[in-house]
């Protein structure tokens, strides 16, 4: 139970704010036990005065009082019960913003690390488990043992002695629960485990559909799912045996202590020592108190099951974001767009060897700095620590000479905008794919927007214009025109730092062309740098850099470093590299 009180521990404090309620909710499970201890005492009432007697003027009294109980019970119950749901969703609400708002801060390296439909998975079904612990949980503790108390309270003033002895069962409950919640927790464990994974085979398979056709790799595809959800199906089994093992168990246990309470109650009444309405409440409060006791069992198999998912948050939770907010952020100002590296280095968790070493350069307003080098070179990295995806391990860089670690992160990626290497595209209209650079542009901005990256033409001319529906990887746009939105989304923004990650990546040679003309335009006035191998506009470039093994190893013009006949020569030279076209 180590691991259940730690998990609750960590998740209780999500309930600050609700715990008002959660009091009335147990209040209206109090009154709702003692409702119905009433109504079975105004039973017995009823069997022996009205039923036994035959007397009609002794029902009156028992039966309006009995229904009288009977409809506050019910009123409170309703009551307590839809505020219980509405907390629990609540906690539900709260618990996943605050996971989803974390996962958000998490560093690239992570989610390469962790599946998406495994992640997808803990967001929705791992969440739920919790809330079955931390709310609902304590509901049902509360319930049970209240309710457990009372009908006990009344047994005992009933006939003490009976009670007593049919007390002495009610520990096998709770030890039953015991030796079954290890299986029950490892199952459950499996089985959330295998939930992410058939979650993540699926999204892989529909997002990779057409290598899946193209390579006919359906069969594989299918045998992948089959394999996960043979693993979910045997771990769902395990998990179902154990449940049942215990309930069954339990069954015989309540049917054993039922035998006992008619044969001890027959030779009671037989020796004048009860009356009929006495053994009929006496056996009706044992009926309501073993199954408060069953649940308290089963809340103990149920929270052992999630703290499965406990676990799996926790491990989002404990993930340390790459960078976070300075302590003391430098207050904003109006930004000029110098950007400058001093002896920059970086290195991946995890890896061995630095991306870059010691890089020193720098970059105005106005100018459009290229970088460029061979595959692997550590070129893209430098996009992530400009935008301040990671921190450097060494060195600084500077926005207008203050440390980019000085500078609040949401106005810092205000004024640097990323346009990466792969083109995002959200699920919703053209217009709220461009407006997402700025939320709450006008449509004239949008327009205008668009007219700059070329794409005004071709949105006008679907059936919807810029209402029309798209989605990633959607087929009613070509790649370079999917570019072309992306290209407005960063006009629209007006960053004065603009960061290019392989701008026309994936196009051909035309759709590329057509993209050059925007990024012209995108560029004008703002400090530019472009990594990409797509050395199309190195001529007009102020500055090249050319970066190999993590180093800065040439920098100057386009003509000064085709004439040192180095790396950027192989790189722009016909049948070595990529060829420069004006």
């Amino acid at each position: 139970m180590r691991e259940v009180r730690e998990a609750f521990a960590r998740f209780w404090p999500l309930t600050r704010g609700d715990r008002k309620w959660l009091v009335l909710i147990i209040g209206c499970v109090v009154v709702a036990a003692l409702a119905e201890t009433a109504s079975i005492l105004l039973f017995a009432e009823l069997t022996d005065h009205a039923l036994k007697e035959g007397s009609i003027s002794a029902f009156w009294g028992p039966a309006g009082a009995w229904l009288g109980v009977a409809v506050l019970g019910a009123v409170v119950g309703y009551l307590g019960n839809s505020l219980a749901v509405w907390t629990a969703e609540r906690f539900v609400l709260r618990l996943r913003a605050g996971v989803f708002r974390h996962v958000q801060d998490l560093p690239p390296h992570f989610f390469q690390k962790h599946r998406q439909g495994d992640l997808v998975e803990r967001l929705t079904g791992d969440v739920e488990a919790i809330e079955q612990m931390v709310v609902s949980g304590v509901v049902g503790t509360v319930s049970a043992a209240f309710s457990a108390v009372f009908y006990a309270a009344a047994a005992l003033w009933l006939r003490w002695d009976l009670a007593l002895v049919t007390f002495v069962l009610a520990p096998l409950f709770l030890v039953a629960a015991r030796r079954f919640s290890g299986r029950i927790k490892k199952a459950s464990q499996e089985e959330r485990a295998a939930d992410g994974a058939i979650t993540s085979v699926v999204e892989e398979s529909l997002g990779n559909v057409v290598l899946t056709q193209a390579y006919n790799r359906r069969r594989a595809e299918e045998k992948r799912l089959d394999r996960e959800a043979r693993a979910w199906m045997r771990a769902s089994v395990r998990g179902a045996r154990a449940s049942e093992m215990y309930e069954q168990f339990v069954e015989v246990v309540e049917t054993v202590c039922v035998l006992a309470v008619i044969g001890l109650g027959a030779w009671e009444i037989s020796a004048g020592r009860m009356s009929l309405g006495q053994l009929l409440a006496f056996a009706a409060f044992l009926g309501y108190l073993y199954p408060p006791i069953r649940n308290l069992g089963q809340l103990g198999l149920t929270l052992t099951a999630a703290t499965a998912g406990a676990e799996r948050i926790q491990e989002i939770l404990d993930a340390e974001p790459a960078v976070a907010d300075p302590v003391a952020p430098v207050p904003a100002w109006p930004v000029r767009g110098w950007v400058s590296l001093h002896g920059t280095s970086f290195r991946y968790p995890g890896a061995e060897h630095d991306s870059l070493r010691e890089v020193t350069f720098t970059a105005g307003p106005g100018e459009l700095v290229i970088v460029t080098g061979p595959s692997g070179a550590g070129k893209s990295t430098l996009s992530k620590l400009l935008t301040r995806f990671y921190d450097p391990t060494a060195g600084v860089i500077c926005l207008d000479g203050v440390p980019l670690s000085d500078v609040p992160l949401e106005f810092l990626r205000e004024n640097v905008a990323l346009l990466p290497q792969e083109t995002l595209i959200l699920h919703g209209t053209i217009r709220e794919n461009i407006e997402c650079g700025r939320p709450g542009a006008s449509l004239a901005d949008i327009e205008r927007a668009a007219r700059d990256a070329v794409a005004h033409e071709f949105i006008s001319a679907l059936p919807e214009g810029y209402d029309t529906e798209i989605a990633p990887g959607t087929a009613i746009l070509s790649g370079g025109q999917l570019q072309r939105i992306a290209i407005a989304r960063a006009m629209l923004r007006g960053a004065p730092v603009l960061v290019l990650d392989e701008p026309t990546t994936g196009l051909d040679s035309v759709a590329a062309r057509r993209v050059v003309q925007p990024l012209r335009r995108l560029m004008a006035g703002r400090t530019t740098i472009m990594i990409t191998h797509d050395l199309s506009l190195a001529p007009d470039a102020d500055r090249i850099l050319v970066v190999d093994g993590g180093r800065l190893v040439e920098a100057g013009t386009h003509d000064e470093l085709m004439a040192w006949d180095g790396v950027y020569t192989r790189l722009a030279s016909p049948g070595k590299g990529i060829t420069v076209s004006v």
